[in-house]
């Protein structure tokens, strides 16, 4: 079974998450009339990641730090507000598998705590999957919450069986296999990082995995940050790359078949065939024939973990 895929490594609109919306939406049209059957977005993408904490002086840019951060609370994802609506009914107008990178806001309990979010749009619009990450990175941990593992989930989509993890979680052994051992076909990492290093250990994970490795950041310039960006000037220039981006696609294996992308802000094509990651598996199954269940023992807790049970009368 042949997939035809689409890696949008294109900027939002930062802190703007209706623009952002409207520019995914776009894309979405965009590669089905090409013939995507999946399309993959960056981390984060509505409304964009929180590039400027990697800028901000610790300890000296306090007040410019809440100022930016209310400013993408305001504009963050509520799935429950229907944030997503116009986004899954552009994947079932489409008939297209939709992975979408947001900042999340927490509406159901604290109202204010931010989640970097991915989630599994089906072709029919059905949202299957929503992991939050586990462990933010660094300053990352100033802006988003700890996701608990009620997302660590391989989905069965109209275009084969897909799993996310979201940028350094993909250097967590263990959140790898919890995907790796539950038959995954398509393994997707929408992230923050590019290069060298990250591509050798894109192209390690489909090997490992014996699975399809789908991976992009954001191709970004200073240019593309809004003038309404409080102090835009002092924190970035204008010409600079601030992401090169550099989607690729890396067969199981992990030899790339497409990619990367690099500073250019358009979006990856390529067709991949199903099947072969199952294939692939007959000579290293870690999940399978290669493990020692008899030695190594693993559990995975996917109960969510609100911060509160209400206990009422009715």
């Amino acid at each position: 079974m042949n997939i035809n895929v689409a890696i949008s490594q294109k900027p939002p609109v930062l802190l703007d998450l209706q623009a952002s919306t409207n520019q995914a939406i776009a894309t979405i049209n965009e590669v089905a009339a090409q013939g995507a059957q999946l399309v993959v977005f960056p981390e984060a993408f509505l409304p964009g990641y929180p590039t400027w904490i990697w800028r901000l002086r610790p300890g000296g840019d306090i007040a410019l730090g809440n100022e930016i951060f209310k400013k993408l609370r305001h504009n963050s994802v509520d799935i429950a507000n229907g944030d997503l609506d116009s986004i899954c009914e552009a994947a079932a107008k489409n008939n297209i598998v939709v992975v979408m990178g947001m900042n999340e806001v927490d509406s159901q309990f604290s109202g204010t705590t931010l989640f970097n979010t991915v989630v599994v749009i089906d072709a029919d619009g059905t949202i299957l999957n929503r992991h939050r990450k586990i462990m933010p990175t660094n300053p990352e941990r100033m802006v988003w919450g700890f996701g608990d593992g009620s997302g660590l989930k391989v989905v069965d989509t109209a275009v084969g069986r897909i799993g996310c993890l979201i940028c350094w979680e993909n250097y967590m052994p263990l959140a790898r296999y919890s995907l790796f051992a539950q038959d995954i076909d398509i393994y997707v990492a929408p992230t923050w990082d590019s290069g060298d290093t990250w591509l050798a250990s894109m192209k390690h994970i489909a090997r490992e995995g014996g699975c399809w490795v789908l991976s992009t950041a954001t191709a970004m310039q200073g240019k593309d940050i809004p003038d309404t960006f409080p102090q835009r000037d002092e924190l970035f220039k204008a010409d600079e790359w601030i992401n090169p981006g550099d989607a690729v696609v890396v067969k199981p294996g992990g030899e790339v078949i497409a990619g990367p992308l690099h500073q250019e802000q358009g979006v990856l094509f390529t067709d991949i065939e199903l099947g072969a990651a199952r294939d692939s598996r007959k000579g290293l199954d870690i999940a399978g024939h290669y493990n020692r269940p008899d030695i190594f023992h693993f559990e995975i807790d996917r109960r969510a973990m609100p911060p509160l049970s209400f206990l009422d009368d009715d």
